[in-house]
Order: C-alpha cells, then structure tokens, then sequence
C-alpha cells in the first residue's frame, strides 16, 4: 500500500482529531503517503482529498469535533454513488481507506468493503451503540460533561426544592443516560431499553420527598418514548405531580462539542493507529474496537447487522442505588 485516506462521517465525537493524528503520522511513520477526505462521504464522491502529514494534523488532539468535517450523502446510500466513490478513490491513487464514525458511518464502511475497496473502521460516536466495542471514542467526554451538568443542576434544584429533569443524548440507546444517571446519583433514569410509565414516575418522586429529599433528579435519554418535553406534557394532562415544581434541561450538543478527555485521547490515538498498521498490513473489512480491554477487530458484516445491549450490572445497579 502506497497511500492510505481517512474520513471521519455522522455526529462528530470528542477524540476523532487524536484518530485521525494517529492514522496520519502512524501511515506516515510506514513510508505510507497519507491523505485527509473532507465532508465524510460527500467528499469521497467529490474528490475532496488532500495530502496530509505529521506537521498538518499538530496541535488538533486536544480539539473537539473534527476537522476533516462531516456532512450527509444522501447519493452514497445508493449503488452508483458508492462506485463513484471508489473511481474518485482509485482515481487519486488511494490504495486503502479508515473510516471514523458510528452506525451509519460503518454501514457506509461495509458497502465499501463488499464492492472490494480496501476499509478499516474505527469505533467512535457518543451514543456507545456500536457493536463491536465496549466503549467508543467520545463516551468518556460525553459522560464527563452530563455529569457535570448533573452535578451543577443538583445544587440549584436543592436550594429551591424542586424535580430537575435533565435530558441526554444516545439517539435510541440509553447507555449515556444510565451511566450519567448512576454517577450524578439520580433518583430516576429514563431509558428506552426500560418501560417506565409516567406515572410510575411520578409515585418514585413522591417516594423521594417522603423521604426527606430536598429535590430530585431525573435523567432521561432523548429516545425514551416520554422525552422530557414529553414527561412535562403528560404530568401537566393528567395532573400526576400537582404542587411539585419542575425545572428542565435538555443538553444536547453541548456533550459532541467539549474537548477530548485524556481517556478518549488515548483511546482514538490507540484505535487510529492500529487501524493504519491493520490496513497497511493487508487486513480490511473489521471495525477497530475495544473488548474486555482488549484491541478487538470485528468484521463489518456482524458490525452493521449486530445489536449492543446495555451492561446488565448497571441496570440492575440504577434501580437499586436510586433508592
């Protein structure tokens, strides 16, 4: 392999620049010339390459976001644009491809590989849903700023006796919601996985200030089938908690946007680097991902078609230290 690329596609995550620093100066390090893709797919159909090496990618491990760029591509979902693609790939003379990102992204990974382009994927998105990996780049950075958040919207809804809902993101997975509800010691979590209904809910918030709690925090994932906009609703129609003040917070991009942890640091630079080896080395078609503590390689087929459940030990663990 003469020349190696890398994209970065879907929700940007907190750690991608470490990956994609470390494709970059590890190819560079092989005697491998080394390109950056920029807007994810859309760019791989528009050619938008360019040559990068060790001094191009200094001074980005600490930046969230990415820079090489994200954008949808609606045409890449299709079979033409995928060949297109790989002529605008072999046209550049780029013999192999790491792909940083999510479901969506390895999804796109897959077709690339099954039409016989050369792929290595990296695990990283802040939802942690990716088969393939116990944790993926940007969890760590996502979990720290809920938790923060958690922590500082405790304080307040002490002081002022109230029941302080805060939603997170995890699109259909709950696991940001979990974690962030166990280590900001919520009273409640609110997950797809687990059917709660509202006024299940609403008998825990009273439980908690007959026992003397002067608030009570409620974490809820974005994908519950009652969100907070939702749980407000429903209380105010069927008057579930009259007399109870609610406030809410809804954190959103806030926890993609924050500066890479030193643990998702380490890991990107760990997964980015031996994508580049794996991939130089001949090894295509598997996600990059961390099992049991260990390098893991799954094949992309059992990524895109595998489903990744929530840790059994939390679960059990939020309903039992809630009380």
């Amino acid at each position: 392999m003469r020349n190696l690329a890398v994209l970065t596609s879907g929700g940007d995550a907190p750690g991608m620049n470490a990956a994609i620093r470390a494709v970059i100066r590890t190819g560079h390090a092989r005697g491998v010339n080394t390109w950056g893709v920029y807007q994810g797919y859309s760019g791989l159909i528009e050619g938008n390459f360019k040559r990068l090496g060790p001094r191009d990618v200094s001074s980005i491990i600490q930046r969230g976001g990415t820079v090489l760029g994200s954008a949808r591509c609606p045409e890449f979902q299709t079979e033409e644009g995928i060949e297109l693609a790989i002529r605008r790939m072999r046209g550049a003379g780029i013999d192999g491809l790491v792909v940083i990102g999510g479901n969506g992204t390895q999804t796109g990974a897959h077709a690339l590989h099954k039409m016989g382009f050369p792929v290595v994927g990296v695990a990283s998105t802040i939802d942690n849903d990716l088969y393939g990996s116990d944790v993926t780049i940007g969890v760590d950075t996502a979990l720290n700023v809920a938790v923060n958040a958690i922590d500082n919207l405790k304080v307040t809804a002490s002081s002022h006796q109230r029941v302080q809902l805060v939603e997170v993101m995890g699109r259909k997975c709950g696991y940001l919601a979990l974690m962030a509800g166990i280590a900001g010691g919520a009273e409640a979590i609110v997950i797809p996985e687990v059917d709660l209904a509202p006024e299940q809910l609403a008998e825990r918030i009273r439980d908690v200030y007959e026992r003397g709690k002067p608030h009570a925090i409620i974490v809820v994932a974005e994908g519950a089938k009652y969100n907070v906009e939702g749980l407000f609703q429903y209380f105010r129609e069927h008057e579930l908690l009259r007399g109870f003040t609610f406030r809410s917070s809804v954190l959103g991009y806030i926890q993609r946007g924050a500066a890479p942890t030193c643990a998702d640091r380490l890991l990107a630079t760990r997964l980015g680097s031996e994508a580049a080896d794996q991939l130089i080395a001949g090894h295509a078609g598997v996600l990059l991902g961390v099992i049991d503590g260990e390098l893991a390689m799954t094949p992309l087929e059992e990524v895109v078609t595998g489903k990744k459940p929530l840790p059994p030990w939390y679960l059990k663990a939020a309903e039992m230290l809630a009380r």
